[in-house]
């Protein structure tokens, strides 16, 4: 325990019969271990609570993304992601041991792999936003791909070349469906939302409302809300949203069942009606 308080679960990689190394001191387990490196090989793979395909979804990870493999069986992996802690129950065949140093990221919020340099190929998947490639050269106007497939160019970027802008990110998903856990233009949730628009500026963010609401940004005093700036993320209980402007809110929903524009004072009003809940908090990322 920590403090007297057994450590966030979903950021510490703790069971009764298996905890992290660094836990030692902290949890008991019945035995330690400090896990193996492995790369996610597949487009995106779910997290999940517990092994098994019904369990809820929890958050995912996408291709290039780098966690420490902790326990494997029955073909579920169960492992900490590097990039954020999250700790949850992966498909084992989705993850490679031999890791690539990604070279570009994808900067579109989807593109196809294809078999070809050329878009009348056949697709051999589809990569999402922040997805991660190691490129091994350019044939025309796409970039060849270690493992095989091509990408265009013009959706990639260099691993180090990020956003200056994480509000247009954000709104570039408009529409897209609302999905708990998701992290990809097919489906995505509030909180995944703002992470995902946070890692395309190359900033870095938590998985979850809670956590972002205690550690993304800075404070701002709620009374100050007339103030309100573009950029500027607004929380209720269990739910974030990114002001595109100082009135009207960006965020995913089960409302709407999909990312949505509206004024702040009409999601308010909607979300206290429906759940009784004033918002929590305001954070900044900007002076």
């Amino acid at each position: 325990m920590i403090n007297g308080v057994l450590p966030d679960p979903r950021r510490h990689a703790y069971r009764d019969d298996l905890a992290h190394d660094s836990l030692r001191h902290h949890v008991k387990a019945a035995r330690y271990v400090s896990g193996e490196r492995r790369q996610v090989k597949a487009p995106v793979l779910p997290l999940r609570r517990e092994p098994r395909g019904d369990s809820r979804l929890e958050s995912e990870a996408l291709l290039g993304e780098t966690l420490t493999l902790l326990d494997e069986e029955e073909g579920w992996a169960w492992v900490q992601l590097e990039r954020d802690g999250y700790v949850g129950y992966i498909p084992g065949d989705g993850l490679t041991a031999n890791i690539a140093p990604p070279t570009h990221r994808i900067a579109a919020l989807r593109t196809y792999v294809f078999s070809r340099p050329d878009g009348k190929s056949v697709p051999l998947s589809l990569l999402s936003l922040n997805a991660a490639v190691t490129a091994t050269g350019e044939e025309g106007k796409f970039l060849s791909l270690q493992g095989g497939g091509y990408v265009f160019a013009g959706h990639a970027t260099p691993i180090a070349t990020f956003s200056p802008d994480p509000v247009a990110v954000a709104e570039a998903f408009l529409g897209a469906p609302y999905l708990w856990g998701g992290r990809t233009s097919i489906g995505l949730d509030c909180s995944g939302l703002v992470q995902l628009a946070a890692e395309a500026a190359g900033l870095k963010c938590p998985r979850d409302a809670d956590m972002q609401a205690q550690e993304y940004g800075r404070p701002v005093d709620i009374r100050d809300a007339l103030e309100l700036r573009r950029g500027d993320l607004v929380f209720w209980e269990g739910h974030v949203g990114i002001m595109v402007s100082p009135t009207d809110l960006l965020h995913a929903n089960a409302y709407h069942m999909a990312v949505e524009r509206e004024p702040l004072d009409l999601a308010k009003a909607r979300i206290k009606a429906a759940l009784g809940s004033d918002v929590t908090g305001v954070r900044r990322l900007s002076n």
